[in-house]
């Protein structure tokens, strides 16, 4: 990893970061904290911290670093930063955060370049589209002539005022997100054309119906076959190609997927953009897959595991903390003891409270808790039983798998409970279950077990599914429904259909 590359002549390129995936309709939003800390991903750095806080981690501007470093560039670190998807982020944060990244930038000038790490699905208190509200004051500060660009996650929700602001979004293609730092060393060699005097006509299409994350997987159908198109698309006078499944659980206008092209003739980037298109709407019906009520979810699990010699996993995707819950639903760990399930693990259920009161009582002790179930969600509750507590953790560990890459978890305090059969992983902080280390860090061994839940709803595919016999996907009671037509939206544009089935929003009148 490169740091700053003061040499004569070298382009000066300003980087920095802010991401966030919201979703509109979960309890809890994001404050500044939320992004000082920074949950499962790196926390808040600035300034040449920036450099050793993005090392050899799956983000975008580790790899955007890397490249800069082969080019000879003279990078101007800002600040860089992610939360945990939750609920809007707070003015005060988006506004404190902005600031000290236009600081930043405007410390630096002249400049020959920006990079931005953005997520595209962020919803603030005070405005529906944060990043095209940054990328936006971004070019007022840095004039019309000097190259914006940034790498946008999957599910951005991508607006019109973001395409006008930048001159090239770059999407991640793959979810599980595996190329997070690939896509930031794409972003780098777009950048590197634009500083060679290129400059591209841009394509936007929006598509009019959304998609559930849990069947946006690129190593399934129907998305495997269009993302491994993308590739062919993007030669010769096509300079880049993006299409973004969209983050279905945010009630903003601009809500859903989208196609972004750039080419050396508004022909070339509408052409390339219309074929997309065409191809995921051609698509459109395979975009749904079987799912499982809890307690049908652990039985079919259990006659897979009486057969199988690796575990079953079942995704417990309505309680996903990659899209805005908690991660502190108890649906799934009552199914699991109502079944009377052995040899299954269940992680991460956050209650600091449960977690503290392990680490006074001690390996080896038994005590009753009301577990978990804080968010008040319709349908959950906290579960009352009586615990053992069978380790404890701080809750500082790597994770190596292909999803988060080698970053830093920081949980804190952290405990694995049993009751009967069934192991949990209980932590203070959220942070996806997307990696085999957060069942190890507590004494779980995940290839050991016959059943393993996850609080994930594709992620975790990166690393659990070369160990699965199976996988499930199961709809307990959470914040964050497996079909957007659940959710009630009130801000959706006129047309666009709430799944690949219907229905579709009324228009205005």
């Amino acid at each position: 990893m490169t740091g700053i590359v003061e040499r004569a002549g070298a382009p000066r390129i300003a980087v920095g970061g802010f991401m966030h995936e919201t979703n509109t309709f979960a309890p809890t939003k994001a404050g500044l904290d939320a992004f000082e800390h920074g949950g499962g991903w790196p926390a808040m750095v600035e300034g040449p911290a920036v450099f050793e806080g993005l090392r050899d981690v799956n983000m975008g501007l580790c790899g955007f670093i890397e490249e800069a470093g082969r080019q000879g560039w003279a990078l101007q670190p800002t600040l860089w930063c992610a939360a945990s998807p939750s609920a809007h982020v707070t003015e005060d944060a988006f506004e404190t955060i902005s600031a000290r990244i236009l600081d930043g930038i405007k410390a630096a000038l002249p400049l020959d370049g920006v990079y931005l790490d953005l997520h595209g699905a962020m919803v603030t208190d005070h405005c529906d589209d944060g990043e095209g509200e940054l990328l936006a004051r971004v070019r007022s500060l840095i004039g019309p002539d000097v190259p914006l660009v940034a790498s946008l996650d999957l599910h951005g929700n991508v607006t019109a005022r973001m395409v006008e602001a930048a001159d090239a979004l770059i999407a991640y293609r793959t979810y599980p997100h595996v190329d997070m730092a690939e896509t930031g060393r794409r972003t780098a060699v777009h950048l590197a054309r634009l500083l060679g005097g290129e400059r591209h006509a841009k394509a936007f299409r929006q598509i009019d119906f959304l998609i559930p994350i849990a069947w946006q997987s690129t190593v399934m159908e129907p998305n495997a076959g269009i993302y491994g198109a993308l590739p062919e698309i993007e030669t010769g006078p096509v300079a880049s190609v993006s299409f973004l499944c969209g983050f279905p659980a945010a009630d903003i206008a601009d809500c859903g997927p989208s196609v972004l092209a750039y080419g050396e003739t508004q022909v070339v980037a509408d052409t390339a953009a219309d074929d997309i298109a065409r191809r995921i709407e051609a698509a459109r019906p395979a975009f749904a897959g079987k799912s499982y009520a809890p307690l049908d979810a652990v039985r079919e699990a259990m006659r897979i595991a009486g057969i199988a010699e690796k575990p079953v996993v079942i995704a417990d995707t309505q309680d996903n903390p990659g899209a805005g819950g908690d991660s502190d639903t108890t649906g799934m760990l009552r199914a699991l003891v109502e079944a009377g399930a052995t040899r299954a693990a269940i992680g991460v259920i956050v209650d600091p409270a449960a977690a503290r009161a392990a680490h006074e009582a001690g390996v080896g002790a038994r005590l009753r808790l009301a577990l978990g179930g804080g968010s008040q969600i319709p349908g959950d509750a906290p579960f009352e039983a009586e615990f053992e507590v069978a380790a404890l953790s701080d809750g500082a560990f790597v994770a190596p798998g292909a999803f988060y890459g080698g970053a830093r978890m920081r949980l804190g305090l952290s405990a694995c409970l049993t009751i009967g059969g069934v192991s949990v992983v209980v932590g203070s902080q959220k942070a996806q279950m997307a990696d085999r280390e957060m069942f190890r860090f507590v004494d779980i061994e995940p290839e050991a077990q016959a059943i393993l839940v996850v609080k994930s709803s594709v992620h975790f595919r990166a690393d659990f599914a070369p160990i699965a016999e199976t996988i499930l996907v199961a709809t307990a009671p959470g914040p964050m429904p497996l079909s957007p037509a659940s959710l009630d939206f009130t801000k959706l544009r006129p047309g666009v259909d709430l799944s690949p089935e219907g229905p579709v929003v009324a228009s205005a009148d």
